[in-house]
């Protein structure tokens, strides 16, 4: 009887605690000020350095360029850049090396999809990530 008491009396003071749980989809999580989410490129700054497909440790980064079509003007344009988000670790080293903060990375880290083809992301989608930029990232 004495166990039946202790037990009521945890249940009933457990249900006037504050919750701990989220309704996640309905409500947006409150993240650190430091999280690392998904990428997000400005392809207008980019100079096609190379810097980024070069540090990355999983090497999911392709970038390709080309000369730029004025003859007047040095460098190169971008012409294609991908990320492979299924082997990406969001380490965050491709925005800490590039010279022209063309990367940055954001607060979204939602990617879940039901295929392995769609976590393949080119230059358009992740030029148009614009969702949960950093303040400290916003141009």
């Amino acid at each position: 009887m004495r166990g039946l008491a202790k037990g009521l009396t945890y249940t009933l003071n457990s249900l006037t605690k504050k919750k701990v749980t989220y309704d996640y989809p309905n409500e947006a999580l409150a993240l650190p000020d430091r999280f690392r989410g998904i990428q997000k490129f400005y392809p207008e700054k980019c100079i096609v350095c190379n810097q980024c497909a070069a540090i990355c440790p999983t090497d999911c980064i392709e970038l390709t360029g080309k000369k730029h079509p004025d003859p007047a003007k040095k460098g190169k344009i971008i012409d294609t850049y991908d990320i492979n988000f299924e082997i990406c670790i969001l380490c965050d080293l491709c925005t800490e090396v590039c010279p022209t903060e063309a990367i940055v990375m954001t607060n979204n880290f939602e990617l879940a999809e039901y295929s392995r083809d769609q976590l393949f992301k080119n230059l358009e989608w992740l030029d148009e990530n614009d969702e949960n930029i950093r303040e400290e990232n916003k141009v």
